[in-house]
């Protein structure tokens, strides 16, 4: 089974695919952790990509779906996978289905208010070497200057800043928002709740997958 992720960000997407990943066994592909990756590296793909990133804008489509299919294919998700962050245009959906059509889905859109989403995104670092994340305790307060985990100073993301972050609002609205449209067509979409702590939205996101899974073992 082919789970999508949907939602803005700073919904939660990353979080709960890893989660999804660990506690069901279903390969995590996210284009945001393997654009990252590329630009930290400067490999060519990273070089090509870096200025649109940093503004807030959407990567084009071939390319992205290059990425994707290349991951779809390898052994480990032959038994399903979760997509953290693609598709986010139509045309981007009618390319998964494209490469892995035959594959049943489901579309899980995680919603949040865009003024809490701003507000968590503000209070967001990230190390630059592990890449693991600190959330400050209130906006403007800069956490400790060094990683929890492997003691790096912080960085915030240049995609994180109050700018940025209203930019890519705009362009979740504006661009990713019609799939809601066309899986709710399909009768693929459902929408999840995405207040509360990490493992409230994850009991709810994994109580509609374990129904999917157990619906498509019925019907096999």
């Amino acid at each position: 089974m082919r789970v999508i992720l949907l939602g803005a960000p700073g919904s939660g997407k990353g979080t709960q695919a890893v989660l999804l990943e660990r506690r069901l066994g279903l390969p995590k592909i996210s284009t945001g952790d393997i654009l990252r990756a590329a630009v930290q590296a400067a490999t060519p793909l990273g070089l090509k990509v870096k200025d649109r990133m940093a503004r807030g804008e959407l990567v084009e489509d071939a390319l992205v779906a290059a990425l994707v299919e290349e991951r779809v294919r390898r052994p480990e998700c032959d038994a399903g996978y979760v997509l953290d962050g693609y598709p986010r245009t139509l045309a981007q959906a009618r390319d998964i289905e494209r490469m892995d059509g035959e594959r049943s889905e489901i579309v899980l859109e995680i919603a949040l208010p865009d003024e809490v989403l701003l507000e968590r995104l503000s209070r967001r670092w990230v190390c630059p070497r592990c890449e693991a994340v600190t959330t400050q305790s209130r906006p403007g307060e800069i956490p400790s200057n060094l990683c929890p985990a492997c003691k790096t100073p912080l960085a915030q993301r240049e995609d994180d800043t109050p700018e940025v972050v209203r930019e890519r609002l705009r362009i979740y609205q504006d661009q990713t928002r019609p799939l809601r449209d066309y899986y709710a067509g399909k009768k693929t979409h459902r929408l999840v709740d995405g207040s509360g702590g990490v493992e409230d939205v994850y009991h709810r996101i994994a109580a509609v997958v374990k129904a999917a899974l157990a619906s498509r073992a019925t019907r096999q």
